[in-house]
């Protein structure tokens, strides 16, 4: 077996059996791509079957010399998961990255924005723009629903159920799942779809897309990557920032204003309840306050 086979088959197995999105596709791919570069470069035969334990720990080492840990650890688990891949279809018998280790990390804290950071965001928009009104909803949905960027750009028209105060969201592995919406948020959609979006004549394929660029097509993720980096710079914020920051100002502020976790895991749409429980982690005084009120000792 080639690589470039088994780095085909691999990711169709991604996609049709896993439902993973493109982008977590690519991230896999980008890694087994630079195993394949080592091997070349240090001219390595080894196949997908015949290589083992040695060759990928020599290429451990090579990476560990550029990135850091939890890239390293993200490596890591994207190799065993390939070569899981190889043995679930029966071309290998064994899996070479099985006593293989991942370097120790510290569990990340993801950064935060507080609640007088997102009102500078929202105020510095300039609504004189033509796309003014257009940033300023989608940075309110973003806050007020707890987003995903892939999901924000996939998001549809038929996607939003006001009248129940929901709106339907394809999330990782293409689950869809109803996330309720603030008033907020609502009354800035409403105004973006009746004013301003039906000045945009929306290119084939695009007619339900809800956010679009001023030539009718979806907006990309680099798109609100680039809007948001903007307004960071405007208001002068101390903090590199992206729209996962505002997912996570979402579940933050949820929780420090008392939100139940298991709710705020279904609005994320986090498999695990573990996943959620960082954000936890993230406001000491709310676990002061939590300690304060249920303990026996008052």
């Amino acid at each position: 077996m080639k690589w470039k086979n088994a780095l085909h088959d691999y990711q169709l197995f991604l996609k049709i059996e896993r439902g993973l999105s493109k982008n977590t596709i690519d991230n896999y791919k980008r890694d087994l791509e630079k195993l394949i570069l080592f091997l070349k470069h240090n001219n390595i035969s080894s196949t997908p079957i015949t290589i083992d334990k040695d060759n990928l720990q020599d290429f451990l080492y090579e990476i560990a010399k550029e990135v850091n840990p939890r890239s390293q650890a993200r490596i890591i688990s994207g190799l065993r998961s390939f070569f899981e891949y190889l043995v679930f279809e029966d071309y290998r018998n064994t899996n070479p990255t099985i006593l293989i280790e991942s370097p120790k990390i510290g569990r990340k804290l993801p950064d935060t924005l507080s609640e007088k950071d997102i009102n500078s965001l929202i105020s510095s928009i300039d609504l004189s723009h033509p796309q003014g009104e257009r940033n300023r909803t989608i940075i309110e949905t973003l806050y007020s629903c707890g987003l995903r960027v892939s999901e924000l750009i996939n998001l549809k028209i038929s996607d939003l159920f006001f009248d129940e105060g929901f709106i339907k969201v394809v999330g990782k592995g293409n689950k869809e799942r109803f996330v309720p919406i603030h008033n907020t948020a609502k009354k800035y959609i409403t105004f973006y779809i009746t004013k301003l979006r039906t000045q945009v004549a929306p290119k084939k394929g695009f007619e339900d897309t809800l956010f679009l660029n001023r030539r009718g097509n979806a907006l990309t993720r680099q798109m609100i990557f680039t809007i948001i980096r903007q307004l960071a710079e405007k208001i002068n914020l101390d903090k590199k920032i992206s729209p996962h920051t505002l997912r996570h100002s979402f579940a933050t502020h949820l929780i420090k204003n008392g939100a139940d976790l298991r709710a705020i895991q279904q609005m994320l749409g986090h498999e695990s309840i573990t996943t959620t429980e960082v954000y936890v982690h993230l406001d000491n005084s709310y676990l002061k306050e939590v300690l304060e009120t249920y303990h026996p000792r008052k």
